[in-house]
């Protein structure tokens, strides 16, 4: 008899003969066993698969709810309320050449800082700064969900934090956790809770005007009020208030005095949100002006006075962009190794010294080298104040040196121009209704592109931008590396360099072209590392981005190879080299010029070179003539590339594959000849001109400092590694020509003039432009 499984209960017992009784349910529906389960209900694992996600579900919940509560009472426990007085101590940061030697070590002595009670704050000074950075201090918990949210997802996709209230900032500068990091926001929002129930608003805000950092030393709404307007807190008004509260994001770099248009952005800010808060009448706000600031006091604490000084200022703001704050500097013991290569950067300091010896006290001149295989700065002169101007920083018209960027917009066209494409170098021309005239009124009834380089033919480039469009010239040089925010507007002008740009950019953007294409940023900080041994920065390498096909970069460094020889301004071994000068003419005075260019690399340096003045009065040399590119900057250039250069390997440009028509070679009989690919990055002399006796008397982009026949050449920085010629050191032509005889008359001819001093340049008739 079969074994049942249960009590038979009249015809719901079943029995299998020679088996195993099988059970039914009382509804009728027969149990089964397969790949439902153990119990043989379809879909019966699946549900148990379910459960057990909603179980785990609900466990992450919990731990989602418990967790951060858990971790904020954790917090609360073991971190003590911070005060004013607990702000980190000082300590010495040294700023180091990229081999480690000592470039500075700065000692924060000048630190100011003067306890002041709320009620000293005027009311006005007070609300600025709430207008600044905490519209809802009075009202929030001590911190911002929002904010600490936005910070949060910044830092888990590669973000450096931001979203602190001023509870917040008061917990961060007092405790010295200003490093970007989810443990510090963790830390500082379990404070900035415990500082609210333990002290009052008042008190907090308090606090925090006393130990904020506002640059120059300062911490505190006192010693701010003595750095920037020599004057106690109590004297201050809203106008006042509003400039110092908008300098707290970044002091360093919104300081009046090395940043003007951005201090008054943000004074604007800063008004503005008072209005819309209700603490500032919009009459009174309407009648404020920006305040008169008093200039920083000298620097001090081991920041270099001479040269050095604007390689520290750079590396500081360059930091500051990096997310590590003057605080951290002054606190945290650093070590910061830049990119500048000692030995390079005492090249440029004594390039620039013998050539500028003797010259006009009014010349100012700039100097910067880039690595184009890394963007990294190898050499940096700004002036020999550390403590003025930076030079390398200004903006300054860079005429003729512009013109690569014409070439390189017309290679990328849809049907691209080749180097040995010909074009009509006539001058003058009437180009979309301007007059455009070649230097000395050239003419060249039928110029290669790369002769109209050379030569600096303004026809031919200004005729290509026209063709190619003015805004693709724009963006092509924005590809190279010139800032997005500069050449606003482009017309026809651009391609004669009538927007400004810095000497920075110049030779980040030129470097691009020697690294065949690939864009990398220009940086100076290398690494940094705390003295407790951590690491807070590290460049690493970077492959940069290619902005421009090989064969396009290389063909622009094709297009500039014979400009260094024809203009007399080659390197001493005669190692490749391309190049390109610059000229911009004088705006109001007649045969003179304000500032001159030389921009040039080879495969591993990228330099550029700008010579002018203070308030762009005319620059002259020491025998009273008109400055050309090739003369005081060429000069300069070329000395700081030999010595920059030297010893190392004579490096070849990369194979050179012409787009379009090849190079030609115009004789001076007219005909013209076809270059091979790759024959002229070889470093060979550019061809000869229409002028047997001069290299180049048609003038490249600063062609009339290109010798004239019949002159002696003097010692006065006109040209040559040794102030006075060709890299022979010779001087002028082989010796018997002035490059620097710029003597012209009322009639003389210029291809560029720009309208005034200040507006960028324009074209008119009758047109009066310089080479370049």
């Amino acid at each position: 008899m079969g074994l049942l499984t249960h009590d038979e209960t009249g015809a719901q017992s079943v029995a299998r003969a020679g088996g195993l009784a099988v059970a039914e349910r009382s509804d009728g529906n027969r149990s089964q066993s397969g790949p439902g389960g153990p119990s043989g209900e379809p879909g019966e694992g699946r549900k148990i698969m379910w459960r057990r996600i909603r179980r785990a579900l609900y466990v992450l919940a919990g731990l989602m709810v418990v967790g951060p509560l858990l971790a904020f009472v954790i917090g609360w426990m073991i971190f003590p309320v911070p005060s004013a007085d607990d702000t980190a101590v000082t300590q010495v940061a040294n700023f180091t050449y990229a081999d480690g030697s000592p470039l500075a070590t700065v000692r924060p002595d000048n630190i100011n800082r003067t306890k002041v009670t709320l009620d000293q704050v005027p009311p006005d000074v007070r609300e600025a700064v709430l207008s600044a950075e905490d519209r809802s201090f009075f009202s929030n918990p001590g911190f911002d969900i929002t904010g600490i949210g936005r910070a949060v997802w910044s830092q888990l996709t590669g973000g450096i934090g931001g979203g602190s209230t001023i509870t917040q900032q008061y917990v961060k500068v007092t405790t010295g956790q200003d490093q970007f990091s989810l443990w510090r926001k963790y830390k500082e929002l379990v404070l900035a809770v415990k500082v609210s129930k333990q002290q009052s608003k008042e008190q907090i805000l308090e606090n925090y005007l006393n130990v904020i950092y506002l640059g120059r030393g300062a911490y505190g709404m006192q010693a701010a009020s003595q750095a920037y307007f020599g004057k106690d807190v109590q004297q201050l008004g809203a106008s006042e208030g509003a400039m110092l509260a908008g300098l707290i994001q970044s002091p360093s770099r919104w300081d009046p005095a090395k940043n003007p248009d951005k201090s008054l952005e943000r004074w604007n800010f800063v008004l503005d949100g008072m209005v819309a808060q209700g603490w500032l009448p919009a009459a009174e706000r309407a009648g404020l002006r920006f305040p008169q600031w008093i200039p920083p006091a000298p620097a001090s604490g081991g920041i270099p006075g001479d040269s050095r000084g604007h390689i520290y200022n750079q590396v500081r703001a360059e930091l500051e962009e990096r997310g590590i704050t003057e605080q951290e500097i002054n606190t945290e013991g650093l070590t910061i190794t830049t990119t500048i290569d000692p030995a390079k950067q005492e090249d440029a300091v004594a390039a620039v010294e013998k050539v500028m010896k003797g010259q006009p006290d009014n010349l100012r001149s700039a100097l910067v080298s880039v690595d184009p295989k890394t963007g990294a700065i190898l050499a940096y002169y700004g002036g020999d104040n550390g403590v003025g101007l930076d030079y390398a920083q200004v903006l300054k018209q860079p005429g003729s040196s512009f013109k690569p960027f014409v070439l390189a917009a017309a290679l990328q066209s849809s049907r691209p121009i080749g180097l040995g494409t010909l074009y009509d170098g006539s001058s003058p021309q009437t180009l979309a209704g301007t007059v455009v005239n070649n230097s000395e009124g050239f003419n060249c009834g039928q110029c290669s592109v790369k002769t109209a380089m050379t030569q600096s033919i303004n026809t031919i480039f200004y005729r290509m931008a026209l063709d190619v469009g003015p805004a693709k010239v724009a963006e092509a040089a924005h590809k190279a590396g010139i800032p997005e925010d500069l050449l606003p507007g482009p017309t026809g002008g651009i391609s004669l360099g009538d927007k400004e740009v810095h000497p920075v950019d110049m030779a980040s953007a030129f470097a691009t072209f020697a690294a065949d294409g690939v864009r990398r940023e220009p940086y100076l900080v290398s690494r940094v590392e705390a003295s407790d041994g951590r690491v807070l920065y590290d460049r690493g390498t970077t492959s940069g981005q290619q902005v421009f096909s090989q064969q396009i970069a290389r063909n622009v460094t094709e297009s500039m190879t014979d400009v260094a020889t024809s203009s007399r301004i080659g390197l001493s071994d005669g190692r490749p080299v391309a190049s390109k000068t610059g000229t911009v003419q004088h705006p109001t005075i007649q045969g003179q010029n304000k500032d001159a260019w030389t921009v040039g690399y080879t495969p591993s340096v990228s330099t550029a070179v700008w010579v002018g003045t203070d308030d762009n009065s005319p620059i002259k040399n020491a025998g009273g003539r008109p400055v050309f590119g090739r003369m005081l900057p060429g000069s300069i250039w070329q000395a700081y590339m030999n010595t920059a250069l030297s010893g190392t390997p004579r490096e070849q440009f990369s194979r050179f594959v012409p787009l379009g028509a090849p190079p030609v070679s115009e004789n001076s009989g007219g005909s013209s000849e076809r270059t091979r690919s790759g024959d002229s990055s070889d470093g060979s002399r550019s061809p000869r001109s229409r002028d047997s006796d001069s290299a180049d008397s048609t003038r490249d982009s600063d062609s009339e400092d290109s010798p004239r026949p019949g002159r002696s050449g003097e010692s006065d920085g006109r040209g040559g590694s040794d102030g006075r010629g060709g890299s022979d050191g010779r001087g002028g032509s082989g010796g018997s020509e002035d490059p620097g005889d710029s003597s012209f008359g009322p009639d003389d001819q210029f291809d560029f003039q720009p309208d005034n001093r200040d507006a960028p340049a324009s074209f008119r008739e009758p047109a009066t432009a310089a080479p370049g």
